[in-house]
């Protein structure tokens, strides 16, 4: 079943980051000591639950011995026969490791793919969609750096959002997404398929990646726009390629200062996914049976717009309500996603 052991270890923990706290710890330490405390405080609360219910149970046993309590003690029994599968699994997720960038900020790129004119609407309304369930939940979004076509489209955007929990919420959506619908530009009426790409990022802080100077070159340029925007600016636009890996990462804000910071902060983020891609390799097994690869150019989802369906290819999962889930409605997705994950890493690790 469960390892006491285990679960002795994770409520002793618990206790000693309690009292650390409660006397008043270096604040040098009252960050992190308060983060593992927020982590493990529900778990502890499952185990405690769990605990209970064991101790109830055998309790209950033992009055079956006693004729007068024994009607009791039947009823006691049936009442935690129901009861405890239900509380064994919220243990059991409660107990899954848990993906340290959870709780972080998420940089969420998105980018034209297949489909030119069309791609970039797309990618646009897409934009907009988790703009919406971002601001529905309460969260920040800050454009980063935003390119548009003449029409409205995308050529690139880059929005940072924080709040409660972003990145486990949000951290699926990276793939490509397809969209089938007859674009404005048609006059034909006829359907269209095109594609966006959508990769969410974990924020990365100076202390997760180190950039030295000299693993960096920095360019400057003349920045552009739509309608003669910055034709009376100075060279403000920054380009910083990563040498080791080539990844070059652009931003073209008006200041160049804030351009610098711009950059090495989508830098950082890309690096810092770098990281965990490859240690998620090392785990290759376990890996395969999440929902999604993490691969960019792994198609996930298609949006029907004729038929008013979305459509998540990784679960099965399909909506009849496209209009809401284009307005920022993306709770039933992501709970099902979330759900499908637990249940492939609960089988990984019993296997």
């Amino acid at each position: 079943m469960f390892a006491s052991h285990t679960l002795d270890q994770i409520t002793r923990r618990f206790g000693f980051l309690e009292a650390r706290l409660m006397e008043g710890a270096p604040p040098s330490e009252i960050a992190d000591l308060t983060r593992e405390y927020a982590e493990l405080k529900p778990v502890v609360t499952q185990i405690a639950a769990w605990q209970q219910a064991v101790a109830q149970h055998a309790e209950a046993r033992a009055m079956l011995a006693d004729a007068e309590m024994r009607a009791l003690a039947e009823e006691e029994l049936a009442r935690l026969d129901a009861e405890m599968p239900e509380l064994e699994h919220a243990l059991r997720l409660a107990l899954l490791p848990k993906d340290s960038a959870d709780a972080r900020p998420a940089l969420i790129e998105l980018r034209p793919g297949t489909g030119g004119e069309e791609a970039s609407l797309f990618a646009a309304d897409l934009m907009r969609m988790y703009q919406r369930y971002a601001e529905a939940r309460g969260w920040q979004v800050q454009m980063v750096s935003l390119s548009e076509t003449e029409l409205g489209g995308l050529r690139e955007a880059v929005m940072r959002i924080a709040g409660e929990g972003v990145f486990a919420r949000l951290k699926f959506e990276s793939g490509v997404h397809r969209v089938q619908r007859v674009p404005v530009t048609e006059s034909g009426g006829r359907i269209h398929t095109s594609a966006a790409t959508v990769a969410v990022l974990p924020e990365a802080e100076e202390v997760d990646i180190d950039i030295p100077v000299q693993d960096i070159r920095i360019d400057t340029m003349r920045a552009s726009g739509a309608g003669g925007q910055h034709v009376n600016t100075t060279d403000s636009a920054v380009r910083i390629t990563h040498l080791p890996t080539g990844i070059v990462v652009t931003s073209s804000e008006k200041s160049q200062h804030q351009n610098r910071a711009i950059a090495l902060q989508v830098l950082r983020a890309k690096l810092y996914d770098m990281e965990r891609q490859r240690a998620d390799a090392a785990r290759a097994d376990a890996r395969r049976a999440q929902v999604g690869s993490g691969d960019r150019s792994e198609r996930i989802r298609t949006y029907n717009f004729p038929q008013g369906r979305m459509t998540d290819h990784r679960i099965n999962l399909t909506l009849y309500r496209l209009d809401a889930v284009m307005q920022g409605d993306l709770d039933e997705v992501i709970d099902a996603l979330t759900t499908a994950d637990q249940a492939a890493r609960m089988a990984a690790m019993e296997a």
